[in-house]
This record gives structure tokens, C-alpha cells and sequence, in this order.
């Protein structure tokens, strides 16, 4: 038997992380997963997903802005199976540096089906049925979760699919019905418009990314109507069947129902932990109704020495979030103090065009909190580079405590947001006002002044407008 101070289950971007940092605080560690290195993120997720976005972006502004940069020619030609391989380059190299990691860091990689057999005993079965017993004295299960499927809708992978048969087909959907208009809705249906697909959204919520900032939410809708991408928000999916040519699906509102007809349909209504099988009931492990994890603060289990972080833990489902928990748990098996994690604070960003990045409250959750704020707002149209970009759809908006100044939250949509959010995810983290953010000087012309100006709208003090 192969002895571990730490054994992970689970290598995507939370295991890998805390795999890293458990053998960086002296920890002998070893690493367990079925399938790959990277997990969902770096192979079929938010890795690939990016490069596709990129070659969306390219192919929309050849299709249908090329006369406003001066650009003419015959005959454009898209090759959607080129932009998915080159996704597939992307991924693969990343991949290889998570190998590469492994090694640098000492930790032992087991490629298998994991299984708990004691409370420090964990089974490993390779393809080919050969087991592994491994003994650790901390066991930390980060093995993610996988799409919500309604058996009655019968995925085949190929006319109704998930996103991880989406992100991998190389031929490009001529009509394809998107179920949910959350974050990989919203992404797929940014891609296959832009190379000329005819997309039909579905949402049961009454809005598009229905758990951002209502405005925020009207603006892409917007936007994705002038896309051609046709909203059915407030719809409920009544049935999804497959035929000759595609897919049927019934959706209804308000009492009345109506038949869509594609090729294809991508289901993206959310997730559920990839918790069964692992042997955690058997080892005493509490589970919530929905079958997440229950952590403490420390990422630690109600069962000593079992620790739980990602996907599996149902706080938010984000990458960052697993790194930022795999992190704080290589730390705590370690007996370091840790600082527990602030879940509202964490940024969220949606990569469609436009883009849309949040964190905290909404001003209408602030507003239920009974909480007396002010808002700045300002557009990226009034913008300079914005407008160099040709890139002007969208605001900035920062919702403020009116009393003391605390930043509550801030809503994005519009140009390259995702990155500009961290300004003010670490002037929340360190206590900052939007006044304080206002007297830091940005450069001109950056999209971050943006920002400045929001903040100066905060206390009504907005320069260009």
C-alpha cells in the first residue's frame, strides 16, 4: 500500500491546486482522476470555450462589421472545424503544463476510478481493472459535477447535447435551440451566431443570465437580438424529441405552447455533483438534499481528516472558486490559519459578447436588504477607447453604501469587463469607496476609466456626461 499525507480525488482546477499547495507545505501528495489532467475547465470548459469565443469574435466582425473597418473582400470563407481544433491546441498545451506541474511538485498522479474504503484508505481502478490501494491521511474529494439531463429528453450526444459534446463537434450547427441562458448558454450562443447559426434561446426565468443585475440582463438581451439570436425568456420546456432531421421541442408561456424545430439542441440548466460512487455515505460523510459536500470554513467534512472543495461543496460553481478552496484547504491540512472565503464577493464573468462581469449585491438585493445606496453608472459609449474599439455596447455600475461607502457590488457588460473587474473586487476586499477609487489616477484612453468615471457617478461628480 502507497502512503500519503494527502491524497486528491479529482484533478481539475481545484484538485490539481490543492495538490500543488499541499506538497509546497511539505505534505507527501498524490492525485487521483478518471479521465484527465485539468478537469472540465482545461479540457472541455472554460479553457477551449475562450478560444472558440476569440475566432467568434474575428468571424462576427468579418460577417458583419468588415465595411465599417475598411475591410472588403470576396468570397469569406469560415472554417468552424479550424477554430475547434485550434481549441483543441489550446487545451492540449495546458494540459501538458498540469503534467508538467505534477512533476515539478512531487505529487504522485494516478489515473482511475477513486473509491473511499476507509476513513484513510482510498482505492484506485485503472482501465484495464488493476487496483491500487492508496493510504492518506487527509483524503480531499474534488471530483467537480456534470450537466443536469432530464432523462425524458433522451441526450444522444449528437442532436440533444451537453455542452461537453458542444465544445468538442466540429461541425458547425446550422439551427440549434440553446435550453438556458445562463453562462454556457449565453457563450454557445455568442459562437454559433457569430459563424451564421440560427440560434433560439430558452429560458424559464423571466431574463437572459437571470441571476445578474436586471439592467445588465436587458443590455445583452439587446445585444443579442441586433445578433440575430432570437429570446425566449419566461418559456418552459414542455418536451425535447429527436427526429429525422433534428430536434422538436415544446415550449410553453403563459398558458399557451408553441413547437420549435433545429437541428440541434444544447441543454444547459445547470448541475449536479459528482458526488455518487465514491464511497462517501459508506465513510460517514454528511450530504446535503442536492448531494454537495457539507465543509466547514477549512473546507473539512463533519468526518476528520476528509475535506471536500469545487463543484462538490454546491457554494459557487465557478474555477476560481475551486483553486481559491483548494488553496485554503492545502493550507489547513497543513495546520496553517486560513481566512474563510467571502462567497458573495467572488467575481463572476460571463464570456459572450458583449461581456458581463459582477460581484455582490444587485441594486435591487441591495435594495430588499433594506439597504439605503447610491449607484454610479457610466456607458463605455462615452468612452474613447471604447469607441477606437469600435466596442461601445455596454456600462459600468457600482453600487455603494450610502452612509459609510462600502462598495456593495458592481455590474459590468460591455468590452474586455472580465478584466477589468478585479480593480474593484480588491478595492471592496481592502475597504475602499468608489470616492477613493475616483482618485486613482487611470490611463487615457483605457476602458478602465470606465471605472473612475462610475466612481465619480457615484457621488454625482461624473466628468463625461
Amino acid at each position: 500500500m502507497n502512503e500519503y499525507d494527502v491524497v486528491v480525488i479529482g484533478a481539475g482546477p481545484g484538485g490539481y491546486v490543492c495538490a500543488i499547495r499541499a506538497s509546497q507545505n511539505g505534505l507527501k501528495t498524490a492525485i487521483v482522476d478518471k479521465q484527465w489532467l485539468g478537469g472540465v475547465c482545461l479540457n472541455v470548459g472554460c479553457i477551449p470555450s475562450k478560444a472558440l469565443l476569440k475566432n467568434a469574435e474575428l468571424a462576427h466582425t468579418l460577417r458583419e462589421r468588415s465595411a465599417e473597418f475598411g475591410i472588403s473582400f470576396d468570397n469569406l470563407s469560415l472554417d468552424y472545424g479550424a477554430a475547434v481544433k485550434r481549441s483543441r491546441e489550446v487545451s492540449q498545451r495546458l494540459t501538458r503544463g498540469v503534467s508538467f506541474l505534477m512533476k515539478k511538485n512531487k505529487v504522485d498522479v494516478y489515473m482511475g476510478e477513486a473509491k473511499i474504503t476507509g476513513a484513510k484508505q482510498v482505492n484506485v481502478t485503472d482501465a484495464e481493472g488493476a487496483t491500487k490501494q492508496l493510504s492518506a491521511k487527509n483524503i480531499v474529494i474534488a471530483t467537480g459535477s456534470s450537466p443536469v439531463m432530464p432523462a425524458a429528453w433522451k441526450a444522444d450526444g449528437e442532436r440533444v447535447v451537453s455542452y461537453k459534446e458542444a465544445i468538442l463537434q466540429q461541425k458547425l450547427p446550422e439551427s440549434v435551440i440553446i435550453i438556458g441562458a445562463g453562462a454556457i448558454g449565453a457563450e454557445f450562443a455568442t459562437v454559433w451566431s457569430s459563424y451564421g447559426a440560427k440560434v433560439t434561446m430558452v429560458e424559464m426565468l423571466p431574463s437572459v443570465l437571470p441571476l445578474e443585475d436586471e439592467e445588465v440582463s436587458a443590455e445583452l438581451a439587446k445585444a443579442f437580438k441586433k445578433r440575430g439570436i432570437e429570446l425566449l425568456t419566461g418559456h418552459k420546456v414542455e418536451s425535447v424529441e429527436t427526429s429525422k432531421t433534428g430536434v422538436v421541442v415544446k415550449v410553453s408561456a403563459e398558458g399557451e405552447e408553441k413547437t420549435l424545430e433545429a437541428e440541434q439542441a444544447l441543454v444547459a440548466i445547470g448541475f449536479r455533483p459528482n458526488t455518487p460512487g465514491l464511497g462517501l455515505e459508506e465513510a460517514g460523510v454528511k450530504l446535503d438534499a442536492k448531494g454537495n459536500v457539507q465543509v466547514d470554513d477549512r473546507m473539512e467534512s463533519n468526518v476528520p481528516g476528509i475535506w471536500a472543495i469545487g463543484d462538490v461543496t454546491g457554494k459557487v460553481l465557478l474555477a476560481h472558486v475551486a483553486s481559491t478552496q483548494g488553496i485554503l484547504c492545502g493550507d489547513a491540512m497543513a495546520g496553517k490559519k486560513t481566512t474563510p472565503i467571502n462567497y458573495l464577493n467572488i467575481p463572476h464573468a460571463t464570456y459572450c459578447q458583449p461581456q458581463v462581469a459582477s460581484f455582490g449585491m444587485s441594486e435591487a438585493a441591495a435594495k430588499a436588504a433594506g439597504k439605503e445606496i447610491r449607484v454610479g453608472n457610466f456607458p463605455f459609449q462615452a468612452n474613447g477607447k471604447a469607441l477606437g474599439l469600435g466596442e461601445t455596447v455596454g456600462f459600468v455600475k457600482i453600487i455603494s453604501d450610502a452612509k459609510y461607502g462600502e462598495i456593495l457590488g458592481a455590474h459590468m457588460i460591455g468590452p474586455e469587463v472580465s478584466e477589468l473587474l478585479p480593480e474593484l473586487t480588491l478595492a471592496q476586499s481592502m475597504e475602499l469607496t468608489a470616492e477613493e477609487i475616483a482618485h486613482n489616477v487611470h490611463s487615457h484612453p483605457t476602458l478602465s476609466e470606465v471605472i473612475l468615471e462610475a466612481a465619480e457617478a457615484v457621488e454625482g461628480k461624473s466628468i463625461h456626461i
